[in-house]
């Protein structure tokens, strides 16, 4: 895993690794402490507020709203929080390599998160030691090393509420909230219609935020909602992290402002000249002409507008000779064979889908055409936004690769 570090890093400036007291030197002592009582929330909400800040798990939803509708559906019994370390996005890494080069920074924002909802559990869940290497490959047993580090958080008083580290399934949609909660539950990692938010872990509300999410709030709790804002846009603030691989010549994570044009990620990915397509946004976004793609900012309003997504933050460069169509005909499958199978656009449009994009690749023109009414039925019919992002991304492909 290559890090290529700017001079605007601000979550990857604070690499310390395991060492905690390296990363007490870096990041300063957490703020804005003390417990309160289940249905109420703490002084760390209004600095959340302030800051704006959207979770970075995919959705890019304001994470206050999360956390007043916890503190709404708690009641008088104390809430969860879930540490969403999921990433079964095979596009991603970003999460995986703060967890290895940033733990504190991600345990420190869970902790105060959960001291402002009177939380007295946090679950940090993750895929296991044997995480499969798609970009660069992570340091092996990253369970094991959170486990230890959070006995010793909890050993030395600096997380009031313990934190449990779980190893779960590989599956793609395993970090989709409701289906994390489920899993936790001991159920089977599929989504459900239950809110978490209201009947989540053990029944209670349960506020679920990705890993990068909380190591954002840590920094914000520290240093204020003004710096936190001095980067980005006025509605996406703050940096996020990106997973750049593909026909790139520095493959890794970066860290950027939101709002950084796409052309000045590529250059510091080491593309010199435009490629001929960008996904964007992972297995659930969209392709883009190299021209559309550069002309493009990072974040989530103005990839929205293109008809892509954002996502977890991905970018991949269509490799030199690769035939677009086989390759999102590839991905297609693997998004049937991950899909939950619970309603029907899941369990029989996406495998529709995917074979007529095979006949399609083979020239079968009818196809085609039966494909592109497939795909206006798909979104916002399924049990979940599963068979939505693969229509996107489908869609996308017959547009660029036509």
């Amino acid at each position: 895993m290559i890090t290529m570090s700017t001079t605007r890093d601000r979550l990857l400036a604070l690499t310390a690794g395991a060492d905690a007291a390296r990363h007490a030197g870096l990041a300063g002592p957490l703020p804005l402490r003390g417990a309160v009582r289940p249905g109420r929330l703490g002084p760390l909400a209004q600095v959340v507020a302030a800051s704006g800040l959207r979770g970075r798990g995919g959705g890019w939803f304001p994470l206050i709203r999360k956390m007043e509708a916890v503190a709404a559906g708690a009641g008088s019994r104390p809430p969860v929080v879930v540490v969403n370390g999921m990433e079964g996005e095979p596009l991603s890494e970003k999460d995986t390599y703060l967890l290895n080069c940033a733990p504190h920074l991600v345990m420190d924002g869970a902790t105060l998160a959960a001291e402002a909802l009177g939380a007295r559990r946090i679950v940090l869940a993750v895929t296991g030691d044997t995480y499969r290497p798609l970009v660069g490959g992570t340091r092996p047993g990253l369970r094991s090393l959170l486990q230890a580090l959070a006995r010793d958080r909890t050993a030395y008083g600096v997380d009031p509420v313990e934190i449990t580290v779980l190893e779960g399934p590989d599956r793609y949609l395993s970090g989709q909230e409701t289906a994390l909660a489920n899993w936790i539950n001991g159920g089977p990692p599929v989504p459900t219609t239950a809110r978490p938010f209201r009947k989540g872990v053990d029944g209670r509300a349960t506020l679920v935020g990705n890993v990068e999410t909380f190591a954002h709030l840590a920094l914000i709790a520290r240093r204020g909602p003004e710096w936190y804002r001095a980067v980005g846009t006025p509605d996406a603030p703050g940096t996020t992290l990106l997973t750049v691989s593909g026909a790139v010549g520095h493959p890794g994570v970066l860290e950027v402002p939101l709002g950084t044009p796409v052309r000045d990620v590529l250059t510091a990915a080491g593309v010199l000249t435009e490629p001929s397509a960008v996904l964007l946004g992972g297995y659930g976004g969209a392709w883009m002409s190299g021209r559309t793609a550069t002309g493009l900012t990072l974040d989530p309003e103005s990839i929205a507008a293109a008809g892509g997504a954002l996502g977890p933050g991905i970018v991949h460069v269509l490799p030199q000779g690769a035939h677009g169509l086989v390759r999102t005909a590839e991905i297609a499958r693997w998004m049937e064979n991950q899909g939950a199978r619970q309603c029907g656009p899941c369990q029989f449009g996406l495998r529709a889908v995917a074979d007529d994009l095979d006949s399609v690749i083979r020239g079968d023109a009818v196809a085609g055409d039966r494909l592109r009414r497939r795909l206006a039925l798909l979104p916002r019919r399924g049990g979940c936004a599963h068979p939505d992002g693969v229509a996107r991304l489908v869609a996308s492909a017959l547009e660029v690769f036509a």
